[in-house]
């Protein structure tokens, strides 16, 4: 578990790097190089292990399809392919559904709560059980805005609408657009745009502004969504081989889950810089259209949300254990966030600009 002591003592590492011996990992990356802000947290934990340990420990990256696919990392881990994996939980829930609390959950935690329930309200300890039934671990390494929710050749007017679609959205959201009619796809990142263009896909889902800029999606699809209800706020671990983690000098292990952590919250708050500005390059040069789900979309999506997460309860009993906590800290989380904070953003956010 990450402390605050833990954070603060950067400055001192920064100084004054820890001895130890010489240590030498892979990571495989599910994201390209440009997709700079995901794929650079894996390099930026690298960068950290290696400056707090004189260089002793270092970490040597591999993007997408360099070493594995990008959709089996969590596989090259568990083999020994490589030590180390950056890659969403929601990938894996074939291999087991709670993988997904890892990341994101439709209608679940806003980033900051899911922080908070992984690093102090028992989250990660639980997932990592779970993980651990692979020989894994995660470190959480990256935490992003609450994403947007996908690209659409044409408008969605109403529920009916999603009917046939074929969509590009991966994890439990895939899960529930299915129950919604949604003929769902599952690509990777570097496979989205060229399906998206020959018409493969009639609409996808990414990531947020940023990312989706930079992936050409507004050249094909100008029906820009919201709110992105599978993905309200997103974390991703760093998939650690548990024997390996192990083998390593305690000092070593506290320097990692200390480079994750910090990577962590370093990535949130450069998304909350890029991606207003990426929005507003989308609309205003690009000609985006933004546009918000209709109600009955996000009232179906609602019912089938909840349905699913009872349903896998029933049939799995780490899912139910997951789920039991998650769930009880979301309500506790949205109690609290209902009065100051729902009332401040109500009365303030449309007072500016």
């Amino acid at each position: 578990m990450i402390t605050r002591r833990d954070l603060l003592g950067l400055q001192v590492q920064q100084k004054r790097a820890v001895s130890g011996p010489r240590v030498e990992w892979r990571l495989a990356s599910s994201f390209p190089p440009s997709a700079d802000l995901l794929h650079g947290a894996a390099i930026r934990v690298s960068e950290r292990v290696s400056a707090m340990t004189g260089g002793q420990f270092t970490i040597r990256v591999y993007a997408a399809g360099e070493l594995v696919p990008p959709l089996q990392v969590m596989d090259a881990v568990m083999q020994g392919t490589v030590q180390a994996g950056l890659s969403p939980g929601y990938f894996y829930i074939g291999k087991h559904p709670a993988l997904a609390f890892d990341t994101g959950v439709p209608f679940g935690l806003t980033t900051r709560q899911q922080l908070s329930w992984l690093w102090h309200g028992g989250g990660l300890d639980l997932l990592n059980k779970v993980w651990g039934q692979f020989g894994l671990r995660s470190l959480t390494a990256i935490a992003s805005p609450g994403q947007m929710g996908g690209w659409f050749r044409e408008p969605i007017e109403a529920l009916s609408d999603l009917a046939g679609l074929r969509f590009r959205i991966p994890g439990i959201g895939g899960e529930i657009m299915t129950r919604l009619g949604v003929t769902v796809q599952v690509l990777s990142g570097a496979e989205i745009y060229p399906a998206l263009e020959r018409g493969a896909i009639d609409a996808t889902e990414w990531v947020g502004p940023y990312d989706d800029e930079k992936l050409g999606l507004h050249q094909i699809a100008k029906n820009y969504y919201y709110p992105g209800w599978w993905e309200p706020g997103v974390t991703m671990g760093l998939l650690v081989s548990d024997d390996s983690f192990r083998e390593l000098p305690l000092s070593y292990q506290r320097i990692l889950e200390v480079a994750c952590g910090e990577t962590a919250i370093d990535r949130l708050a450069i998304y909350d810089v890029e991606e207003p500005r990426a929005l507003r390059r989308l609309t205003e040069e690009h000609g985006v259209m933004l546009r918000r789900y209709p109600e009955d979309v996000l009232d179906a999506a609602w019912r089938e949300s909840n349905a699913y997460l009872q349903d896998q309860s029933s049939l799995n009993a780490d899912f139910a254990r997951v789920y039991a906590s998650w769930d009880a800290f979301r309500t506790s989380a949205f109690g609290y966030a209902r009065g100051n904070e729902l009332s401040y953003r109500r009365d303030a956010f449309p007072r500016v600009g």
